[in-house]
């Protein structure tokens, strides 16, 4: 997945990524191929209903929180399906901003190569 790896390089580097994640498992929330500033956070200042970048058995994953205990979080997606609980040290990142939707493909975010 390249935009995982163009992610977690600028996160490392800076603490903020700004990506276009592609893939259909956050329609309605983000749509593939939007763009998406994501920021490095503490667990504490996640709550349900973020979508975060998170590590999930061996896995990068943008999804969303739908609950949270005093030392997970439960992940999944935007179309339904609960992918499970994850430590809260699992934790890469928060979605901090969500572009706008202009056109099926935007400019700033070419499709992705092959």
């Amino acid at each position: 997945m390249g935009w995982v790896n163009d992610a977690l390089a600028e996160l490392d580097a800076s603490g903020t990524a700004s990506i276009c994640p592609q893939g259909g498992s956050m329609r309605g929330c983000i749509e593939s191929g939007q763009r998406v500033t994501l920021s490095r956070c503490r667990a504490e200042d996640v709550q349900i209903g973020d979508a975060v970048l998170v590590k999930f058995k061996g896995n990068v994953l943008l999804h969303l929180i739908h609950e949270i205990s005093d030392r997970s979080f439960l992940i999944g997606n935007n179309r339904g399906k609960i992918n499970g609980w994850i430590p809260k040290s699992d934790l890469i990142a928060k979605v901090t901003e969500i572009g706008k939707v202009e056109s099926k493909q935007s400019q700033d975010c070419p499709p992705p190569e092959l």
